[in-house]
């Protein structure tokens, strides 16, 4: 199904654009040109690297070159796009053996393919590695200024003087017959039927390499692939287990590469790449999708009102970003990757249509809304995963499963995964702060996991003061227990819940006669209408209070004592502001 939808974005992505890469080439990051004569030899080399508008340091050009191998030891030599081991003969890995036999490859490579090609570029190609002198490659003064920097890995084409394509890949007879050489090599291959477009044709050995992915080889990692005997099923080997013809793996690896490329639609939940796509290769939908849920607005969308474009759509209404069109029955893909060693793990895979994405993401914002400080940014997934974090350690990276678990429950409208909940407790304990996220998180769990069978007459945005669910009425209480103390000890920096807090939504029974006790100490300090203010509370709570207090709280049910408390506090904030909006 992954392969499928990525086969299928490739199709689009190149019928929207005329020079997106067609089978047989594809696109890769190049440093330096080697300019070499008619006779092919060599004149000079030409940085290639340039730097981006806002960028700090200088990067590769992007180029369409003939499709390179996949190389993960032993040696390969590539057509027309290669590293100095194989166009020089050196390197600086200190084995100048391997690396003459490289450049042994590629010499034979390019010989076999240009040898019957009559044009300026072919005939410099081929009469550079018949005359490149190995011994003096390491002195030659033209590769002086620049061969440090070209041997950490750096891909070289050639350039040929006076000739009237910039660099010899693009002569279209060169490349005639690169693709005739690669279409016959393929014919030998067996056939099979392709598992992505069910025709019978050549099938991959090997499945393409995906770059891009933080973490990952930079060589590129797979995405399937097979490589010990317990993975071979009927002696089938490599790419025979999963048979994907090769013009169909070219086309799903170009689509994967295309999108691990686009840094502008990457983004990283913990250690996982969350790609995503739309039907027909639109990028207005991805502009949305990210602005919505992670918060990184894009200037495609500022043209429209996002919140009035998400309405529309939600109500299967189409839009239009600019003068593009979007409809909400369009089909949208979302997939997260991760690194594991040289493959790719596949953390989830979401599809369905824009409209019904949108929807689930707008349940989920709506699940988080609370109430809090005025003109607070927006709890994003960014925003929402820190809130499980200590933001004073080292690594401030959610736990990887459990942030992937998260956003596939956002886009799915599922079940939060329990360890949401379980992390956020934790912070909340740790810190004894129940931050205006963390009672959002709370909030929505409870909301969206019934089976924790917290009852919705406490899961408001705002205080709920007609509730008599105990815990929720016991968070109330602490928070006015502690407003009596601050109240009573004006500037006052430690209070009873840096001390209590914990033990309180715990274990109540044991605590809160205590507290009880702490504040007729506390009550007694206040005087006037705001001695009855806080007495008239504590009494009306304690009336709600029908029961005996448990020895014991439930995970649950001390986080129904903390949206009490959250809400409980809230509320004295509320009032001030409203007082004072009154006053002026």
């Amino acid at each position: 199904m992954i392969l499928q939808a990525l086969y299928e974005h490739y199709n689009d992505l190149a019928r929207r654009d005329a020079n997106f890469p067609r089978y047989g080439w594809e696109e890769a990051k190049v440093s330096f040109a080697l300019s070499i004569d008619a006779d092919g030899t060599l004149q000079g080399v030409r940085p290639l690297k340039y730097r981006p508008d806002g960028a700090k340091k200088d990067v590769p050009q992007t180029m369409l070159v003939p499709m390179r191998q996949k190389r993960a030891s032993g040696i390969a030599a590539n057509f027309l796009c290669e590293n100095t081991s194989y166009f020089l003969g050196v390197d600086d890995k200190g084995k100048p053996d391997r690396a003459a036999r490289c450049f042994a490859a590629a010499k034979a490579l390019h010989q076999e393919i240009l040898t019957a090609v009559d044009t300026l570029d072919a005939r410099a190609v081929y009469a550079f590695f018949e005359n490149w002198d190995l011994t003096g490659a390491a002195s030659h003064p033209a590769l002086a200024p620049y061969l440090a920097e070209m041997m950490q890995g750096a891909n070289l084409v050639f350039s040929v003087e006076d000739s009237p394509y910039l660099y010899a890949h693009e002569d279209p007879a060169i490349r005639e017959a690169w693709m005739a050489d690669r279409n016959a090599k393929i014919a030998d291959t067996d056939e099979a039927v392709c598992l992505i477009t069910g025709r019978t044709a050549p099938a991959a050995r090997l499945h393409p390499s995906v770059r891009g992915i933080r973490d990952a080889q930079s060589s590129g990692a797979s995405l399937v692939s097979f490589n010990a005997a317990a993975f071979e099923s009927y002696g089938h080997t490599q790419g025979e287990n999963a048979p994907v013809s090769e013009e169909a793996a070219f086309a799903y690896g170009t689509a994967l590469n295309h999108l691990t490329s686009d840094r502008a639609h990457v983004q990283y939940i913990g250690d996982t790449a969350v790609l995503s796509w739309a039907e027909s290769a639109e990028p207005a939908y991805q502009d949305i999708f990210l602005d919505l849920l992670m918060g990184t607005p894009s200037e495609a969308v500022r043209e429209e009102d996002l919140r009035d474009a998400v309405k529309k759509l939600c109500a299967g209404r189409p839009i239009f970003v600019g003068a593009v069109p979007l409809h909400p029955e369009n089909q949208y893909y979302v997939l997260g990757i991760a690194p594991n060693a040289a493959r790719l793990s596949v953390r989830f895979f979401w599809q369905s249509s824009f409209g019904k994405l949108l929807q689930n993401v707008e349940a989920h914002n709506t699940r988080l809304e609370i109430t809090g400080p005025p003109n607070r940014a927006p709890l994003t997934l960014w925003r929402m995963l820190d809130e499980t974090v200590n933001q004073k350690s080292r690594d401030k990276k959610p736990v990887p499963p459990m942030a992937g678990a998260v956003l596939r429950a956002i886009l799915s409208g599922g079940a939060y995964p329990a360890e949401l909940f379980e992390q956020t407790m934790l912070r909340i304990r740790a810190e004894r702060e129940i931050t205006p996220g963390r009672a959002a998180i709370l909030k929505a769990f409870f909301l969206n996991n019934r089976e924790f069978k917290i009852p919705e007459e406490v899961l408001t945005v705002q205080l709920n003061e007609q509730s008599d669910y105990l815990p929720y009425i016991l968070g109330r209480l602490f928070a006015v227990l502690e407003r009596v103390q601050e109240a009573a000890n004006s500037g006052i920096n430690t209070t009873i819940k840096d001390k209590y807090f914990n033990s309180a939504s715990a274990t109540p029974a044991s605590i809160f006669p205590l507290l009880t006790k702490l504040s007729q100490s506390h009550l007694k300090k206040l005087e006037g209408g705001q001695k009855v203010y806080f007495e008239k509370q504590i009494g009306e709570l304690e009336c709600r209070i029908r029961e005996t207090l448990p020895a014991r709280l439930t995970l649950a049910e001390q986080g129904a004592f903390h949206l009490g408390y959250y809400h409980q506090r809230q509320s004295y904030f509320t009032k001030k502001t409203e007082e004072e909006t009154k006053n002026d």
